[in-house]
């Protein structure tokens, strides 16, 4: 299963690749059952391969002048505070046993696939039914609007935090409506937020107790890397629009089966 697992690992740049954002999402489902990894562990590996290959798609944004670096500082900042309290204090503390009965068991495992389910089926619905639209791009933010903005950026760090996942549908909405950043510089933008607040957390699991199979890691990765270098190819042939809702659909039907295989399992 690892093989099928470093196979799929290629399917997750290729929609990077496609859509600039979206694959990151299924590396821990793929590490959890196709490799066998452990869920709080396959958090941490998918923040490296999440960070990685992110920055990696950011670069074409970052010649095309389509990155914001001051908001990309400005979201990015409260973020990685809430990512480090999270893995440093939050994910520690839940307990390896949540609840048990004599019919269910609820266990820490179980809770950040639940989670992590949630985080996919919100993600499949932002891609299949999103249609971010700028808003008064160019003028300043008001008070209310950066305290917002602040506020999601807390948000955001606390679910990259938990599940490993980047959270581009939450960010990129965000810094359309509230950053007053247009769409395709949100894109970047978030990328390389995702970059930053993704490679930072694992930085910070690194002084953990987690063990981590590099091996497995930087082979993992490069699978990835070439999907990416394969779907920037693929763009100019196939409509990332139409890529990203098909995708979307498949998140979908993923987030569903992890909750009902997760179910079955009590």
């Amino acid at each position: 299963m690892e093989i099928a697992g470093y196979i799929a690992a290629i399917f997750v740049g290729l929609v990077l690749g496609l859509i600039g954002a979206g694959g990151a999402i299924l590396t821990v489902p793929i590490m959890v059952y196709l490799m066998d990894i452990d869920p709080v562990l396959a958090t941490v590996y998918s923040l490296f391969i999440v960070g990685t290959t992110t920055l990696i798609g950011s670069f074409s944004y970052v010649k095309n002048g389509l990155v914001s670096f001051k908001t990309s500082l400005a979201f990015a900042i409260p973020s990685l505070i809430s990512i480090f309290m999270t893995r440093k204090f939050l994910l520690p503390a839940i307990p390896d046993l949540l609840y048990s009965s004599e019919e269910f068991v609820l266990t820490k495992n179980h809770f950040v696939l639940f989670f992590f389910a949630v985080i996919m089926l919100l993600s499949s619905i932002s891609m299949i039914f999103g249609n971010v639209k700028e808003k008064e791009t160019g003028s300043e933010m008001t008070g209310k609007e950066m305290f917002t903005l602040i506020f999601y950026g807390l948000f955001v760090g606390v679910v990259t935090g938990l599940v490993g996942a980047g959270g581009g549908f939450l960010i990129v909405p965000a810094l359309v409506f509230f950053a007053k950043v247009p769409v395709k510089a949100a894109v970047g933008t978030s990328l390389l937020i995702i970059a930053i607040n993704s490679l930072t957390g694992f930085a910070g699991d690194l002084m953990g107790n987690y063990i981590i199979d590099w091996k497995l890691l930087f082979i993992f990765l490069g699978f990835a890397i070439a999907g990416i270098f394969l779907g920037s190819y693929l763009t100019k042939f196939i409509s990332g629009k139409s890529i990203k809702k098909s995708f979307g659909w498949f998140v979908l039907l993923m987030g569903i089966y992890i909750i009902v295989r997760e179910l079955n399992s009590f």
